[in-house]
């Protein structure tokens, strides 16, 4: 028989902000502690919801809009017995005398707006972030955020807002300005609701975060799916008719039609207590914290969007506004907060994954082109492969691209693009992160396999296997993008495979099919250092291996010409 626990220590927390890192915060703290005063609030109607789903409710795919309500304010109270109080925003606090000052919002048709002080013994900050609003010419006097069919998607109300206008049937034609996850899903969405949309990104590349070659299947798909792209390009004014938006203008001077505007550029963490009330800042902008979350204050925890966390690969603070790592910090914060103590919080790792029609993409920690910028040495491999076995029907194809330490092999992130299984392969990839895992342990991972499911050597397996050869000297690699002149280029791959889709930005190659290859050696120059291509690598690989035993300095095409391809694609 297990023992009782002691009778909790009575403590007053306060918690500013609910949804994913305030409300895990106050239900912990309760389970934790229930003799402890919990009072949460929240400047908005709704404590709780599933601020990820609000794209598919305007699209149509979540039907039921209170599926979207984790948790009412109401459930809270009777479930938990936490005193929260909606419609009511901390303006400010007073460290010294650990009090905050609340505005309760006046309720039409209710109690009018007032103010008063809230003691606390520990509090949490968990206010998140707001959307980036830039701020616009618009003609004449009217700020482009009044326009009424300009809008930001960041809660309930918003959603409801721009479905009521979808819904109205006058939106034939919307803009959307951000090519991050919330511009994707809403691109997304509005096509399924015949909406012909424009879609805006300062960027070169849709998903700003990926190597821009793991972008282009995306950007084919927006295409295929009449999406009209304007890359590269930034939002230079609006164009309005009395309080709504006609039209955009971007940067190169050409305009959008748009009878409904979506701004996907980003957040801003709410960090107006904490600055105010001399916390400290860090250096990305959020609150820093420490593994428990504490503030500068120790009486004070900050979560979520407001915060920074440390990142996995670079072992140094930095925002990832996630709802993953929001729910898992707030949790521990609202334990520690009221007993002293609980599991210090682990470094997050960024993996995301987001679905653009038929095409997913998911990543996790960083990239080659993310970690150049934070000065971290690393090397990646690419392999093309299905996702499951390739005789089973339906097999769809995924490129999986993994980047790690050229020295000890530690897997520093994964890119992955495609269909079906994507999701199972970043999310591997990432547990192997979280416990420290190289490239070598991934080659050795027991993974489930059956034919509808996936193949005994799994895409994560092959990605292993190109990695450990590159560390083991066994084989070398060309980055898919590499400057190819100068070089003696082998396609290896048949006639038909190269008259379908030649390999660009590369010239003078020599076609040898790899079955031929030990028979025409006499064809190629061995003092020359040299490249082999095929589809995918695999082939390649085997070249490559022919080649360096026969005294060859040579190099295998990362992804071969279907990656390389995507590189130099001009659409």
């Amino acid at each position: 028989m297990m023992a009782s626990e002691s009778k909790s220590k009575p403590v007053r927390l306060v918690i500013v902000g609910g949804v994913a890192g305030g409300a895990s915060a106050a239900t912990r703290a309760r389970r934790m502690n229930e003799d402890a005063e919990i009072i949460l609030f929240e400047k908005d109607e709704h404590v709780s919801f599933a601020n990820c789903g609000l794209p598919y409710h305007i699209g149509g795919e979540i039907e039921n809009r209170d599926a979207l309500v984790v948790a009412s304010a109401e459930f809270l109270r009777r479930r938990f017995r936490l005193d929260v109080r909606t419609r009511e925003e901390v303006v400010s606090m007073n460290r010294e005398k650990k009090t905050v000052t609340v505005r309760r919002h006046a309720i039409e048709g209710g109690s009018a707006e007032a103010t008063y002080e809230q003691p606390y013994d520990k509090l949490i900050l968990a206010p998140g972030a707001s959307p980036i609003v830039p701020d616009l010419p618009i003609a004449p006097g009217l700020p482009s955020v009044d326009a009424a069919n300009v809008q930001t998607l960041r809660n309930l109300a918003d959603m409801d807002r721009i479905k009521a206008l979808v819904d109205s049937t006058k939106v034939k034609r919307a803009v959307v300005v951000g090519a991050g996850y919330i511009g994707l899903e809403m691109v997304e969405q509005l096509r399924r609701r015949d909406v012909e949309v424009a879609l805006v990104e300062l960027q070169n590349q849709v998903l700003p975060l990926l190597d821009p070659e793991m972008a282009k299947p995306i950007e084919s798909s927006l295409r295929e799916n009449h999406v009209e792209l304007h890359l590269g390009v930034g939002l230079e004014s609006i164009q309005c008719e009395g309080t709504n938006a006609t039209a955009v203008r971007l940067s190169d001077q050409s305009e959008c039609a748009a009878d409904l505007v979506i701004l996907g550029i980003g957040v801003r963490p709410n960090t107006q207590l904490a600055v105010e009330s001399g916390l400290a800042i860090g250096g990305t902008g959020g609150v820093h914290v420490d593994q428990f979350s504490r503030t500068s204050d120790p009486d004070v925890y900050a979560v979520g969007d407001v915060s920074e966390p440390i990142f996995g690969p670079t072992q140094s603070p930095m925002r990832v506004a996630l709802a993953g790592p929001a729910n898992r910090a707030g949790r521990l914060a609202g334990e520690h907060a009221v007993t002293g103590k609980s599991q210090p919080t682990v470094p997050v790792w960024g993996t995301s994954v987001v679905r653009v029609f038929d095409v997913s993409v998911a990543m996790t920690g960083l990239t080659r082109a993310s970690a150049k910028r934070c000065g971290v040495e690393a090397t990646s491999v690419t392999v093309v492969a299905k996702h499951h076995a390739g005789y089973f029907p339906g097999a769809e194809m995924m490129t999986l691209k993994l980047v790690f330490d050229p020295g000890d092999g530690k897997i520093l992130g994964a890119q992955c693009v495609g269909g079906s299984g994507i999701d199972k392969r970043i999310d591997v990839i990432a547990t192997a992160m979280h416990f420290g895992g190289s490239v070598r342990d991934l080659t050795g991972l027991d993974l489930a396999y059956a034919p509808p499911f996936g193949s005994a050597k799994d895409p994560v397996h092959m990605a292993g296997f190109a990695a450990t050869n590159l560390l083991d000297g066994v084989e070398t690699f060309a980055d898919s993008d590499a400057d190819l002149e100068g070089l003696q280029i082998v396609d290896v791959r048949s006639k038909a495979e190269i008259e379908k889709a030649p390999l660009r930005n590369a010239d003078g190659v020599i076609h040898i099919p790899v079955d031929e290859l030990r028979d025409r050696l006499d064809e190629l120059d061995p003092t020359r250092p040299t490249v082999v291509s095929c589809a995918v690598g695999v082939r390649g690989h085997i070249a490559s291996r022919i080649l360096r035993q026969h005294g060859f300095d040579v190099q295998n095409l990362s992804g071969g010409a279907t990656v390389r391809n995507r590189c130099f694609d001009a659409s």
